[in-house]
Parts: structure tokens; sequence; C-alpha cells
């Protein structure tokens, strides 16, 4: 990725080798905030307080959280400990869980003395990994997008997605992103519809500031809007992230995705989940098992922004309470096919990975 045409990834070790900057995400898009986590709470708050967020990026958070944490007491009650600690900061996204117990499996049998060492080596590969696997979601999923041009080769191919699923909810290139930023730089012409996502605008912060970062041609709309656009033909394809997919292939994802779906499917617009293998959960059957995380609602009855001075400022937008369900189930018979790092897969192949 590049933020004014230097290159980055969402997540790095610093010079000393062990701690880790990320940036923080709040504050984006108005300030380029590069924060040192250097501890296994400093990862955990990061991950609780959304400083950084998205499936594979609170992976590799957490990960190298746990690795902190064996620098500081390597015997297995420290592990133990910090593994609790972390498992518990976001609930849904499976991600989260897969990376810890990928560190663990890893350094439980070794010696105390082993393990810190061991951790970080493992957790780097992790991070090399999922920049291979989000390059490879783009090659597939460009896939898609070269056919809808060359059916309509006289205009873009216009794009709706939902939060943010690009290189800032991963260590690089992104998942729904990843097509779309490989299909720009073939130079397909591509313009994207980018959702809000109310409550915390991760549409309008960050997918947007993404795009605007690699001159990809967007709008903004409102949450509501899509299902207008898909009505009057300005939609070819939906393509959205993913939090977790279930063994039957329902896909849960940001509160909102569901009704995108639903818009999708009585218009024929063709509706894609981009996921890394890492995201199926083959373990759980169905979406209706999916533990979903309910937020503050201070999220849901206030708002941030710059005010006319430059200055960030919270406002508050009602006077009732607030509910703030964080995600929702897309059930499977709503997608189109789920774009991997193996390829793009419908609901029976996905199915058939799990053996």
């Amino acid at each position: 990725m590049k933020i004014d045409g230097k290159s980055y990834r969402s997540i790095w070790l610093n010079e000393n080798g062990w701690s880790v900057h990320i940036f923080d995400q709040r504050d984006l898009p108005w300030k380029l905030n590069v924060v040192e986590l250097k501890s296994p709470e400093d990862c955990a708050v990061a991950i609780k307080e959304m400083w950084t967020r998205g499936a594979p990026l609170l992976a590799m958070t957490g990960a190298y959280g746990l690795a902190m944490a064996l620098r500081n007491d390597p015997s297995d009650a420290g592990l133990e400990a910090a593994y609790k600690m972390l498992v518990s900061t976001r609930p849904t996204a499976v991600n989260l869980k897969w990376a810890l117990d990928q560190v663990y499996g890893v350094v439980q049998p070794l010696t105390p003395v082993d393990r810190a060492e061991a951790a970080y080596a493992k957790v780097n590969a992790l991070c090399d990994e999922d920049v291979a696997t989000n390059r490879a979601i783009g090659e597939y999923g460009l896939t898609i997008i070269r056919e809808l041009h060359r059916q309509n080769p006289d205009r873009p191919v216009n794009i709706l997605t939902h939060c943010n699923a690009g290189w800032l909810a991963t260590v690089d290139y992104g998942t729904a992103t990843s097509p779309i930023y490989r299909a720009h730089d073939e130079s397909i012409p591509v313009h994207v519809w980018v959702d809000e996502t109310r409550p915390r605008n991760q549409g309008a912060l960050l997918t947007a500031y993404e795009l605007q970062q690699h001159g990809v041609p967007h709008h903004l709309i409102v949450d509501n809007a899509g299902g207008l656009l898909m009505q009057r033909g300005q939609v070819d394809m939906c393509i959205v992230g993913v939090d977790r997919v279930t063994r039957n292939g329902d896909a849960c994802n940001k509160i909102g995705t569901y009704l995108k779906a639903l818009a999708a499917f009585d218009n024929d617009v063709p509706f894609y989940v981009a996921l890394p293998m890492t995201t199926y959960d083959a373990d759980m059957p169905t979406g209706r098992d999916v533990p979903i995380e309910e937020r503050d609602a201070t999220e849901v009855t206030h708002i941030d922004g710059l005010d006319e001075n430059g200055e960030m400022k919270r406002v508050k937008l009602t006077l009732s309470p607030g509910g703030n369900l964080a995600f929702d189930i897309t059930p499977a018979k709503y997608v189109t096919g789920y774009v991997t790092e193996q390829g793009l897969m419908s609901r029976a192949e996905l199915i058939a990975k799990a053996g």
C-alpha cells in the first residue's frame, strides 16, 4: 500500500525487533498517526478500542501481543494468561483465535527460554503469508472484474463495497479491495460505490481514503443508497470482506452487509465475499451460532468529525438510547461466490474444503 507515494504495511516491527507499529485508524483520514505497541496490554487495547481493525490485521496484532508477553513471562502460566486475555478482545472475528492458536502451537512444546524468539519468527511468517494470500485474492477476483468489463467495454465496472476490507484491514492489499486495485493497475476502468458504514464510518473514513490514495475513482454513498443504485443498473457487482464464514457458507460481516446482499439478490447483481481461508470456520455450523459483538452505544448516538478550525470534535446525534450490534449474518444462499487465495469457489466447493 502507498500513502502519499510511500509504501507501508499496516503493521510492522520496530527496529528494536520486538515492539510493533500500527496506524491509529481512529485518526484517519484526517491525520496519519503511527503508534507503537510495546506490550500485550497495548495490543489488547488497540484491538478493543479500534485503533486497529479488520479480521486479518486483528489476528496479526494479537499474535504479536502474545509474542511480546513471552518476552516478559515465557512460563506456561504466562503463556496461558496472555492467550486468554488476547483471544477475548474481539469475539466475532475468527482470524484472531486462529493466529493465536498458530503461535501457541509453535511455542507450547518449547522450553520457556526459546518461546519468545520462536513466537516472533512465527508471527513474522504469518504476516508475509497474509500479504501473499491477499495478493492471490486480488488475482482471482480480477478475473470477475475483467469479465464484467469484457461484457460492457464502453463504461467503467461499477462495484459496491461495504465497510473496510482494504489494506488497512490486513497486512497489505486487502481482501475485497485487492481485486479492485489489481483491475485499476491493469487499466481496467472501475468505479467504486463506497458505503459510509455507520456507526463507525469505516467506509467513509478508511475505504474512501485508501481508494483516494490509490487513485481509484469512487463516490461515498449513504448506507441505504445501494438498493436504489442496483435498481437503476448502476452496480455491476458487490464485493465485501468478512469476519467469519461458517461451515455452511453463511457470512458474518459488518452490520448492513445482509441488507446489501438482499438488494443484490432482488436485482440480479452478483454478490461476492472475499476471504482468506483462515476466515472459514468449519467448526461453526451456521451463522446462527456466531457470537455477535454488541459495542458501546455511544458509537451510534455520537459522531466524530472535524470542525471549521480543523479540530476533532465529538457531537451527540440524539436524545434517545442507542443499540449497537456490530455484525450481521448473510445467509449463504445470497452469496454468488467466495473469492479466496485458493480460487473462486461456490458454496459447495467451499464446504468441500472442510472435508
